[in-house]
């Protein structure tokens, strides 16, 4: 063993950190490679001299032996040992760690190959009531659930996987070429470690299977269309014993006979006969929370919005309801007597001799399309 300090062999101080030998190692293997100084004595020399320091300050053991008693604290327990060392496995290691640490592979270990399972989607119809007072509904869901038969594992009862005799259950093979070295996934047991030799027949080996599921969902108070409900958990199965994904249930609101919804406010029509529009009167709405009496003021115009404070939804994500927008649609009457049309007939020529002055759109109206074609003319 070379009796320079290590620390000097690797240009490091006697308090540098594992990151910091690492980082010096990689930088001083790849410079003094033999492959890369061919038939330079002195540059495989310094190498085999830099490995040994790092296999010695790399270990936190053998390290603590050095700092204490010096070269005599670690003679024998560092080198190549009985068949020496192969610069291609050292420079091997060296990019192995570089790939691991972008990669995540990991040279020397095998990272759990476990997956999360799949979220999944589902779309719920709702009616305006239940959407607007909460409900709980019961779904029908199609989805990957753990294989019963064997419990998730793939394997058929009796038997279990093995590790891949591929990649020796590293879930990683790796390639050489001259002095690089690239590790990549397995190609047998898809970087899982481990293969299935007798799998389930009731899954196939996958450990999962398709299931309809019913579950229960509770729906808050104030929901509207696009709205997502989660439900942790309920989606697919996951692999290899992974956790489950998540179920997102959206909601959408059917459309409603009476009313249509705009965020926390309601709208709808209501229709008021002739005689109430003129004469004034009020009216039965309906409302979310029934019948509330309506008052229509005597010379009501159809198109009038009157405003229900308070009797919009109440919001999911809000504290305060919204108002409920009613639009007056005035009747025309259908289906008149002979008597009836001929007192109309009377009514209206009443109307008509008092000079427009009970119709004043009509007679503005009037005006407006006399004055534009005036204005064409000139």
């Amino acid at each position: 063993m070379s009796q320079r300090d290590l620390y000097e062999v690797l240009e490091v101080a006697r308090n540098a950190t594992d990151a910091e030998i690492k980082k010096a190692y990689r930088r001083l293997a790849m410079k003094h490679h033999p492959d890369r100084n061919l038939d330079d004595t002195e540059a495989e020399a310094s190498f085999k001299e830099i490995k040994m320091a790092y296999e010695v300050l790399s270990d936190q053991r053998k390290r603590a032996a050095y700092d204490q008693f010096g070269h005599a604290g670690v003679d024998g327990s560092a080198g190549g040992g009985p068949g020496g060392f192969d610069p291609g496995d050292v420079f091997g290691d060296i990019f192995g760690d570089v790939f691991g640490d972008i990669f995540g592979a990991g040279g020397r270990r095998r990272a759990s190959q476990v997956y999360r399972g799949a979220d999944l989607l589902y779309q719920l119809d709702l009616d305006l009531e239940q959407a607007v007072g909460g409900a709980s509904v019961n779904i029908d869901v199609p989805t990957m659930v753990a294989c019963a038969s064997c419990d998730g594992s793939g394997a058929a009862d009796g038997s279990k996987a093995e590790s891949c005799g591929t990649c020796g259950g590293r879930g990683q093979v790796r390639m050489q070429q001259g002095f690089f070295s690239v590790q990549q996934t397995c190609p047998r047991c898809k970087g899982a470690g481990q293969v299935i030799t007798k799998p389930c027949g009731e899954c196939a080996g996958q450990g999962r299977t398709r299931k309809t599921r019913t579950l229960s969902v509770k729906v808050p108070a104030g929901v509207d269309t696009g709205d997502r409900i989660r439900l942790t958990g309920e989606g697919e199965a996951g692999r290899s014993g992974g956790p489950s994904g998540d179920l997102y249930v959206e909601v959408r609101v059917r459309p409603h006979a009476i009313f249509e919804r705009n965020g926390a406010d309601l709208s709808s029509e209501v229709p008021v006969n002739y005689a109430t529009a003129v004469l004034g009167g009020s009216v039965d709405v309906p409302t979310l929370e029934g019948q509330v009496a309506l008052k229509i003021p005597a010379g009501t115009q159809s198109g009038r919005v009157f405003r229900l404070r308070g009797k919009g939804v109440k919001p999911v994500r809000g504290t305060a309801p919204g108002d409920l927008h009613c639009r007056v649609v005035v009747e025309t009457p259908v289906s008149l007597s002979r008597e009836q049309k001929e007192l109309l007939k009377q009514f209206d020529d009443s109307l008509n001799a008092d000079s427009g002055r009970h119709n004043p759109r009509s007679r503005t109206w009037v005006d407006g399309v006399k004055t534009f074609f005036d204005d064409l003319r000139s």
